[in-house]
């Protein structure tokens, strides 16, 4: 195979021409009007439409249920800060036996406030909401211990990463409540920023919406890492995003029935605590600030912006470094994606949210979520001018493939078949160091987010265009606009499995349940 290397450095704004291509004009059912958000803070500017979700017939629960709050594990957890400041998830401490690293986390229920005043009942990992940041350092051995007490059965995703099939957490690693599930792997990931979740055939958005998410940091040994602001809570900030369907009596949705309740509004939440009428603040003791930022929303598009319309430098996509830092006006987050960048502050600055609704009804609406205000006198280093190399591939001998997403009515589809069961999905097989470029072909008119387990991949072609700017970086999660298509380029290296399978969906989670996801079998030959 022969490749042939560029600088992917996008110099200048994100693409947006590729991206424009949404034919968002006519959604079926998203003709239909959305109610708006009620009581919000005059910092909103609320706007309806862009209504990028699924169109006629899209119904129907998320399958089993899930046994919230029975009476055993009552933690609370407000979500609202009343001081005003960001929250940063804790960072979850491991223990360390020889070669191998030890993560202990509980899946549980709880109470949390996602509405001002209003108990909701919730889920997370070792606390009612969310779940603790987990840090792996590349070469390391990890062991991960998960106990599930939620009453139903689970699994645990770790969104991103490149590990065996056995340990991905997907719909076969489903365990029961009261079990543990201990999967162990040698972290082979580079720098970058990752997540973990539930990934259960027919529960996902259920079990995610109702606070399941964490995030993962991977860390290497690079000049790069080394030269970048690395202090957890400190110059190096997770941020979560969320918007969510919650009715007035703090029931959280997560099927279209629910999405569709009349009393039903869909607040953002900012590591689990909520901003419709609130500007978080962060305190910046280093000069130079790292924000990791992740779109936890089961469906809804995020795009993080300054409220005075200055850039970002923007480091880092879903899968790792960008090959230099590129100055870019919006990060556009689909759900399930990732993004890194810094800010190097002398005067405040008020990060935005704008949110667009990417289901059948969601948020809508621009929010100042967080004001990041400078306390510091250090003096940083220039950032490095090259972060990484990324070698485009040259696709000329690539086994190719068309993956179509469809619908069915209220079903969703990939290759035609309905992935609700193991048997049911569509199959793709492949063998080891095979190298493929797909064409992913969206034939519904609806939003999606196209997601796959194991290796990371190039963005070669957008609707047509070539890609731009930070699209070129590497990534795991990628929009698919209604009517539109992508091609993407990847090689399957180090695993292979005959009875494991990874998994390729939409990350709209309740596409996702709703059966637009087919299984990928790699094996020696």
């Amino acid at each position: 195979m022969s490749h042939i290397t560029d600088p992917a450095s996008g110099a200048g704004e994100q693409s947006k021409g590729a991206h424009a291509r949404s034919g968002r004009g006519d959604k079926g059912e998203h003709a239909k009007k959305a109610t708006g958000r009620s009581g919000k803070g005059l910092h909103r500017r609320s706007f309806l439409g862009g209504m990028a979700g699924v169109g006629l017939g899209a119904v129907g629960a998320a399958g089993a249920t899930f046994s919230l709050l029975t009476g055993g594990n009552s933690n609370k957890a407000s979500a609202a800060d009343a001081t005003g400041t960001l929250a940063i998830p804790d960072l979850l401490e491991a223990t360390t036996s020889g070669t191998t690293t030890t993560y202990t986390l509980t899946a549980k229920t709880g109470t949390s406030e996602v509405l001002s005043g209003v108990t909701s009942t919730t889920a997370g990992y070792n606390g009612a909401y969310l779940g603790p940041t987990m840090k792996w350092t590349k070469g390391d051995t990890v062991l991960m211990n998960f106990t599930n007490t939620l009453g139903a059965e689970t699994t645990v995703h770790f969104h991103g990463a490149h590990i065996p099939p056995k340990m991905d957490g997907g719909p076969q690693n489903a365990f029961a409540d009261g079990v543990t599930w201990s999967p162990t792997f040698e972290v082979l990931d580079e720098a970058k920023t990752l997540w973990y979740h539930p990934h259960a055939l027919g529960t996902t958005a259920q079990q995610v919406v109702h606070g399941l998410a964490g995030m993962i940091i991977v860390e290497d040994d690079s000049d790069v890492s080394a030269a970048l602001p690395s202090e957890y809570g400190v110059d190096d900030i997770p941020i979560i995003l969320q918007c969510l369907a919650v009715d007035s009596a703090g029931d959280i949705k997560y099927d279209a029935a629910g999405y569709r309740g009349s009393t039903v509004t869909f607040p953002v939440l900012v590591n689990g605590t909520n901003v419709d009428s609130t500007t978080l603040g962060f305190t910046a003791t280093k000069k130079r600030t790292r924000f990791r930022v992740l779109n936890a929303s089961p469906s809804d598009i995020m795009t993080v912006q300054r409220g005075d319309g200055g850039t970002l430098t923007q480091i880092a996509t879903d899968q790792g470094y960008l090959t230099e830092p590129t100055e870019v006006t919006t990060i556009r987050l689909v759900a399930g994606a990732r993004a890194e960048f810094v800010l190097d502050l002398d005067a405040a600055v008020t990060l935005q949210a704008v949110v667009t609704t990417g289901w059948i009804r969601g948020g809508s609406g621009t929010y100042d979520f967080l004001t990041v205000t400078p306390d510091a006198t250090d003096t940083p280093a220039d950032l490095p001018s090259t972060l990484n190399t990324i070698t485009r591939y040259d696709t000329s001998g690539f086994t190719a493939r068309t993956i179509t997403l469809g619908q069915n009515g209220g079903t969703m589809l990939i290759n035609g078949s309905a992935g609700t069961t193991m048997a049911g999905m569509a199959m793709i097989s492949t063998t080891l160091d095979s190298e493929e470029i797909w064409t992913i072909k969206n034939s519904t008119q609806l939003e999606h987010s196209f997601h796959l387990h194991d290796v990371p991949y190039q963005v070669m072609e957008i609707n047509g265009e070539a890609p731009t700017g930070v699209d070129l970086g590497w990534r795991d999660t990628f929009e698919v606009v209604g009517g539109g298509s992508i091609k993407i380029a990847m090689k399957f290296t180090d695993f292979t499995d005959d009875t494991y399978m990874y998994m390729l969906h939409c990350h709209l989670l309740q596409h996702e349940d709703e059966g637009m996801m087919a299984a990928l079998m790699v094996t020696d030959s």
